[in-house]
């Protein structure tokens, strides 16, 4: 047997694997619950419940069997993981703005600055360690922001089209560049986006101890170290956010004009269908 069959065997054959699903079952179990409640209630929503989890599960549970397999990989594949997942990032969030041409375009862009840069800052501050485990795991997380913000600012900005149409092309017949004529719909959709993150941040403590901080904790770490890394990790994912959601919205209001300085008919058309 190879090295990474022999790795996924061991791991799989662990005895918490079955505890673990022992959890995953109470937690169904509760779902349960809801979707008999929803079903008393005649709420319309218990189909797409039912996909989201059946989905959700068996996809986290291929993404742990994977990373088991890549934690004996050499270092170099991390970098093609992390490409791959901004790609499928891009992919997914894109369909958010669709309407406008270029917008995947825009997406693979945005998220591979945003969260690439991020990455690599923290890498060499040494806030992620350079392994296979920690480049996944966290840089996982800061593609999972980048691409949740840039599906929040593309749909805004979809959103702020079809709704202030006419403002729009008034700027444009006073011979405003479209830049100028979108300045204000861009800094909404950005600001719309990061409303997340930023609630998040701000409720740091108060609110709720956040996953990260808690599982350190937990294992025994310093809880002032816990609290410290957990407001860079946080930091992180609002950067990326952010890189991602200016480098986005930049590209995508310019791809809404036509060369001649017009909304583009097909993308008003598409957005207020």
């Amino acid at each position: 047997m190879t090295g990474p069959v022999e790795q996924f065997l061991r791991q799989a054959s662990d005895p918490v694997v079955v505890r673990g699903f022992l959890q995953v079952a109470v937690a169904v179990a509760l779902v349960a619950i809801v979707l008999a409640v929803a079903t008393a209630r005649r709420l319309d929503f218990r189909r797409e419940v039912g996909v989201a989890m059946g989905r959700g599960f068996l996809q986290i549970l291929a993404a742990g069997a994977v990373i088991g397999i890549l934690l004996t990989a050499h270092l170099a594949w991390a970098g093609l993981v992390l490409a791959f997942m901004m790609g499928a990032a891009a992919w997914i969030s894109h369909k958010r703005g669709a309407e406008i041409p270029g917008a995947f375009r825009a997406s693979v862009v945005a998220i591979a600055l945003g969260s690439g840069t991020v990455i690599v800052a923290m890498a060499v501050a040494g806030a992620i360690e350079t392994t296979m485990r920690d480049l996944i795991v966290v840089g996982s997380m800061i593609i999972a922001m980048a691409m949740q913000t840039n599906s929040l600012a593309q749909e805004r900005f979809t959103s702020e089209l079809r709704s202030n149409r006419e403002e729009i092309e008034a700027v444009l017949s006073l011979g405003a560049p479209p830049d100028r004529a979108v300045e204000a719909h861009v800094s909404d959709s950005v600001y719309g986006a990061l409303i997340p993150v930023l609630d998040k941040t701000k409720s740091l403590g108060v609110v709720a101890i956040p996953g990260m901080m808690a599982g350190m904790v937990i294992a025994g770490a310093n809880p002032i170290y816990a609290a410290q890394y957990q407001f860079a990790i946080m930091v992180m994912l609002f950067s990326a956010g952010a890189l991602t959601t200016m480098t986005s919205t930049y590209l995508v209001s310019g791809y809404a004009f036509t060369e001649a300085d017009q909304l583009n008919e097909g993308v008003l058309r598409a957005a207020e269908a």
